[in-house]
């Protein structure tokens, strides 16, 4: 149960941002945890010695920041937000669209994040859990051979191995920084399986690294990662360049 002594009375001036402030410390602290109902608007006022119009202010801060969540009716008031890892996940895919993060970038990011999940992986997972990376990679490849799934299909397949893979590492954030990614950035892998000679090579090359992960063997494994961005580096640049290609023919028409 939440103490009133977690809060200090605060100043005029800054006072909205005071509160918001000494709540979300509390929260960050778990002083007042996710699902717990914060006081009413008038306890608050009385808390913080201060007005009504002021601890508005602060609740919407707090709600605009994801720390609370406000509900009408008898049950009504403001809780401690619950974050579950795909809405951090979504946040944080919607925050490198919206700041247009290059794509090399992110392909850097991902083939250095491969390279720690492979040694962790390597190190910390279980003999089953290797066996069962080789599982679902194999049945990706019949997928693909079968041509029995659609490219949707064969796109959500390849997200459900990397995030096998990152779980394997034992440590959640890199489980959601995968899943991050997976959201955020798929397009740049649905563009390999769309291309019938370059799926093949992606499907191939998720075989051979799960199979040198399950052999406890992480340069084989990095030398296969290392292929794979290569050959999506060089599909990017394709794409990239047949984008530019056309954006300069539609200009030269409207000339």
């Amino acid at each position: 149960m939440m103490s009133n002594n977690l809060f200090e009375p605060v100043k005029a001036g800054r006072a909205g941002e005071d509160i918001a402030l000494q709540i979300q410390a509390a929260i960050m602290a778990g002083n007042i945890t996710p699902g717990e109902r914060l006081p009413s608007e008038r306890e608050l006022q009385n808390l913080f010695k201060t007005g009504r119009g002021v601890v508005r202010e602060a609740l919407q801060v707090l709600k605009q920041k994801g720390f609370i969540e406000t509900f009408k009716g008898s049950k009504g008031g403001a809780y401690v937000k619950n974050l579950e890892v795909v809405r951090v996940s979504e946040s944080f895919a919607l925050f490198l669209r919206q700041n247009h993060t290059d794509s090399m970038h992110i392909i850097e990011f991902r083939e250095s994040l491969d390279y720690v999940i492979t040694d962790l992986s390597i190190a910390r997972s279980t003999k089953e859990e290797k066996e069962l990376l080789i599982e679902k990679t194999d049945l990706l490849d019949n997928a693909v051979k079968t041509k029995c799934q659609s490219l949707e299909s064969l796109v959500e397949l390849d997200k459900e191995l990397n995030i096998i893979f990152a779980q394997m590492t034992k440590n959640p954030i890199f489980e959601w920084i995968m899943r991050a990614i997976q959201l955020g950035f798929s397009s740049m892998d649905n563009a390999l399986y769309e291309d019938a000679e370059y799926r093949a090579y992606t499907v191939r090359n998720w075989q051979n690294t799960a199979r040198e992960i399950a052999a406890s063997d992480p340069i084989k494994a990095k030398s296969y990662i290392s292929y794979h961005y290569m050959i999506l580096r060089e599909k990017v640049n394709q794409i990239q360049a047949e984008k530019k290609l056309i954006a300069n023919r539609s200009n030269k028409l409207k000339i």
